[in-house]
């Protein structure tokens, strides 16, 4: 089969598509035939050796991918079956023409929910809704802040938090990002490129801060989050497209009583060392019941930035890294 293979941990330019044989079947896996891929900041980082999700070489990138069940391992594939159309995350391997992933983590997809679309779901989607609901306790009637808001991050977050009922204020770099955040449920969005964004978050709560920050991006945009929030509100680490990890000055948690809330949503999928317990794993499935239960009430709207062939990897990666994307770059193997 063709996958895209990376031999070192150098970027892009390390990568190459080769013919590789099928996956090896796992205890408790799923084979899919792969139908499509997501392509995320994480896979950049990956790539260089830098993320906490750190593969054997060689390896094939790709966490989020969708496809067409063919192959089940053993019992208890959670209701599986060869021909079910599905969504799946995976620590590595999705840019490939097939993969196999552990039952646990593969999920029968809506009959209206194309695949390039279902790519959103296994860890952008997900993260956004573990995050806002699980770790803030995100409450009806409060005020989201979220930074990068254009992304396929950003754009879940800003959606399930307008779902969950707060007032969503998106940061945005360009005209156009700002008005897909709009179009996606941010009540005001802020051009974080025209300056520090405090005194505008603080005209639009009018002087109080916002309660809960979902920050993908670090740098210097979360420095400026620390100073536009309200006493007892809950900051969300979930990335740093940044390329800057932020160092948190602990005086100002203090004085605020604020929440710094890490999230790697891997941890829940069971890809590292330390992994969710049974019960954590458990509530993986209902998060997943309700994020297609909004998709089917129209209130999710997995944006595609672009789709193109597995050959074009190295295109699709690079409009990534070039912050270019509005929503999701897919690959079609």
């Amino acid at each position: 089969m063709r996958a895209v293979r990376a031999r070192s941990f150098g970027g892009i330019d390390a990568l190459a598509l080769e013919e590789v044989p099928p996956p090896a079947m796992l205890p408790g896996g799923v084979r899919i035939a792969v139908q499509a891929a997501g392509v995320s900041f994480a896979n950049l980082l990956v790539l260089e050796g830098r993320h906490q999700n750190r593969p054997d070489l060689p390896f094939t990138p790709g966490t989020e991918i969708a496809g067409i069940v063919t192959e089940l391992s053993g019992e208890g594939g959670h209701g599986l079956q060869p021909g079910d159309r599905v969504c799946a995350g995976l620590p590595s391997g999705g840019f490939a023409a097939e993969a196999v992933a552990a039952a646990g983590n593969v999920f029968r997809i809506p009959a209206g929910l194309g695949f390039a679309a279902a790519t959103h779901f296994p860890t952008i989607y997900a993260t956004a809704h573990c995050a806002l609901a699980w770790r803030a306790q995100l409450q009806p009637g409060e005020t989201l802040l979220v930074h990068g808001a254009a992304g396929a991050s950003g754009l879940a977050a800003v959606e399930i938090g307008a779902a969950l009922g707060a007032r969503v204020i998106a940061t945005a770099g360009s005209p156009d990002k700002a008005a897909a955040a709009r179009a996606h449920g941010a009540a005001a969005v802020i051009d974080h490129r025209a300056g520090p964004i405090r005194e505008a978050v603080l005209d639009l709560t009018g002087g109080s801060g916002v309660d809960i920050v979902f920050d993908p991006v670090g740098g210097d945009l979360f420095d400026q989050s620390l100073r536009c929030v309200a006493p007892l509100a809950r900051i969300l680490t979930i990335g740093y497209a940044s390329g800057r990890i932020p160092q948190v000055p602990a005086n100002i948690l203090l004085v605020k009583n604020l929440s710094l809330i890490g999230l790697y949503w891997g941890y829940y999928m069971a890809w590292g060392k330390t992994q969710a317990p049974p019960a954590l794993r458990a509530r993986v499935r209902t998060l997943f019941d309700e994020l297609f239960a909004l998709f089917e009430q129209g209130r999710l709207h997995p944006v595609i930035d672009r789709e193109l062939p597995l050959a074009q990897f190295a295109d699709a990666l690079r409009r990534v890294q070039d912050r270019k994307v509005i929503g999701k770059v897919v690959l079609l193997p």
